[in-house]
């Protein structure tokens, strides 16, 4: 089984409802996560390209009282969840914590996502 499927996307998805609540920014508390996309470039999968890069990077949908937003989410490799990705292994044990703005950073205005996984 490969470790970032859509059952590691709709975890996200609910990591990232949880962080929305940490979150300063007016829109946050009007936010709904709307589903995290798998990367439309598969090669961006593959062990060598996350060895390689320590990186994924694909889309959410963000529903919000002003309108949808489409979030850029990039997601960062630590050394657990690289060992892990590495072995196939479920990476949903690897989200840092949702209060940790450094681990997790949400940029309305960017319509950025940052996740380091640990």
């Amino acid at each position: 089984m490969e470790s970032f499927n859509t059952d590691f996307c709709e975890k996200l998805n609910a990591h990232l409802m949880e962080a929305m609540v940490h979150c300063e920014h007016p829109l946050s508390k009007s936010c709904w996560m709307d589903g995290v996309l798998m990367p439309f470039v598969d090669r961006q999968l593959s062990k060598k390209y996350v060895n390689d890069k320590r990186r994924v990077e694909t889309h959410a949908w963000a529903l919000t009282n002003k309108g949808d937003i489409k979030f850029e989410v990039v997601i960062y490799f630590g050394k657990y969840s690289l060992r892990r990705y590495a072995k196939q292994r479920r990476l949903d044990d690897c989200f840092p914590g949702v209060d940790e703005s450094d681990a997790i950073k949400i940029d309305f205005e960017e319509e950025l996502i940052e996740v380091q996984l640990l």
